[in-house]
């Protein structure tokens, strides 16, 4: 594509993104006409001068004067040659498809005839043309579309990518991700639509092409056959002097033959772009970071809410009740031993007691004081301490990954644990946590693995799902591995590069 490029400093209007003039790669302005020919930095005033028509589409060119000798008409015109070449070709090879409703559709608009208008006959056409769509239907459209797709560049320079799915290894994962896309389903109605497409396309325009050829050819026609005669309507010509002035009209016709076929091709562009095409890459990627942001929005507030809580907690209601049973054991200093107000007091300060270590065991499981003050490590040997089951630590980190990491790593060994101690046999269990490096920053990995009889299925609950579910909205993995007979280890990779908010 041919390019002109020319640097300049541009107004202070130009550069922000405001209306006006804009220089011209060779006047020093931009033309009004058309400013989508054009590219470039603003701020810079370099600006890239396109070939005129390279981002325009097929209607932009038709609204041009030279539409007639642009290559713009020569892609209408192999555009609506090659969809009459494919859809013939479609049809043959998905005349199946085809039948049961096109004897439905003659049952309905004509007077019944035979069995074709038995009811029950006709319900039974329906399911099988039903069956016949939903079992080939896929495998016919599949390919098809992918061909329009190449298609459409003759009609439109925007990208064609398609909306499917990368499906899993194995032909029943191809098959269940094909056959459940809404994509795929979409391109069998256009499967459909492509048959009524076809024949609009051969009448309409086989009748303008005919028109044209026989003006054109009419002084020959009446010449060379005796009593020949051309009758086009009103029009008729015996002669060749007759058929002359006849033939003067077949530009015309012809004119409008090649813009018609401009209108079905942008017409068929645009049906193709909306039933085969897939949004754009960079929307995707756009959406998908504004769904990331937000998700880490609501993790960030959900986590602000944790700490707010657990320090209320700690520094309110604990700590009034460590005073209160302070105050119950000064009041038994004041009544005699082994009175009966003696073993009151002594009662409650045991429920007191008691109450203070369930309070602490909510506070360490909406957010340990350990994690946040000395890091994930002395918060799983912690965890370590409190399980029922031999736990084995490996936590060797030459740094602190971000909190938001520490907490969830912190949170699935706990629900790791509590498994193990619920739900198996196991007589041990090891935690390993490291950081990896990687392309793109740290990466720390835990592992859990308990030496029980495995079979663990995330199916069947126990806490994985969630697990699974907390790891996914940081941005990390988690891999199971529980075959029968043991172990089951648990794999958690999350990364240390997400852009957020460190609390500490």
């Amino acid at each position: 594509m041919d390019e002109v490029v020319a640097s300049g400093v541009l107004p202070a209007r130009c550069r922000e993104g405001g209306g006006g003039p804009t220089p011209d790669p060779v006047a020093g302005r931009i033309p009004r006409d058309d400013p989508a020919s054009y590219r470039g930095d603003m701020t810079t005033g370099t600006v890239r001068q396109r070939t005129p028509g390279a981002s325009a589409d097929l209607l932009r060119a038709m609204a041009r004067p030279g539409f007639l000798v642009s290559r713009w008409s020569l892609r209408a015109i192999a555009y609506t040659a090659t969809t009459v070449v494919i859809g013939l070709i479609t049809m043959m090879v998905a005349t199946p498809l085809y039948m049961p409703w096109t004897a439905v559709a003659i049952a309905l608009l004509e007077p019944p005839i035979g069995t074709v208008g038995d009811p029950s006959q006709l319900v039974l056409v329906l399911l099988v043309g039903l069956i016949l769509i939903v079992c080939f239907g896929p495998l016919l459209s599949l390919p098809l579309a992918a061909v329009e797709r190449r298609r459409l560049r003759l009609v439109s320079p925007r990208p064609a990518e398609s909306g499917h799915r990368v499906p899993p290894p194995g032909l029943w994962g191809w098959i269940r991700v094909r056959y459940t896309e809404a994509a795929t389903w979409r391109e069998v109605v256009y499967l459909f639509l492509l048959l009524p497409l076809t024949f609009l396309i051969i009448v309409v325009m086989g009748t303008l092409v005919s028109f044209t050829l026989v003006l054109l050819m009419g002084p020959f026609l009446v010449e060379d056959v005796p009593g020949a005669q051309i009758s086009l309507g009103p029009l008729a010509a015996t002669t060749t002097e007759e058929a002359l002035p006849l033939t003067l009209l077949s530009p015309v016709t012809l004119l409008a033959a090649v813009y018609l076929c401009g209108v079905t091709s942008y017409g068929h562009g645009s049906l193709a772009r909306a039933l085969l095409v897939g949004p754009p890459k960079e929307e995707l990627r756009a959406e998908l970071t504004e769904v990331t942001h937000s998700r880490a929005r609501l993790v960030d507030a959900f986590e602000y809410e944790r700490r707010r809580i657990e320090r209320d907690l700690h520094d309110g209601a604990q700590q009034r009740l460590v005073a209160l049973n302070m105050d119950l054991g000064m009041a038994r200093l004041d009544v005699d031993e082994n009175s009966e107000a003696d073993r009151r007091l002594a009662a409650a300060q045991r429920k007191a007691d008691e109450l203070i270590t369930e309070l602490r065991e909510l506070v360490r499981g909406i957010h340990p004081r350990v994690l946040t003050d000395r890091g994930l490590p002395a918060a799983l040997a912690e965890l370590a301490d409190h399980s029922p089951v031999p736990v084995t630590v490996q936590a060797d980190l030459p740094r602190r990954p971000p909190s938001h990491v520490e907490g969830t790593a912190y949170f699935v060994v706990a629900e790791a644990l509590t498994n193990v101690y619920k739900h198996t046999e196991a007589n041990a269990a090891t935690v390993h946590a490291f950081l990896a490096p990687g392309a793109h920053g740290d990466t720390l990995v835990v592992e859990v693995t308990d030496y029980g009889p495995g079979g663990a299925d995330p199916v069947r609950g126990s806490g994985l799902t969630g697990m699974r579910d907390r790891v996914a909205v940081m941005g990390g993995t988690m891999d199971l591995s529980s075959p029968q007979g043991g172990p089951t280890r648990i794999r958690v990779e999350l990364p240390c590069t997400i852009d957020r908010t460190d609390p500490r």
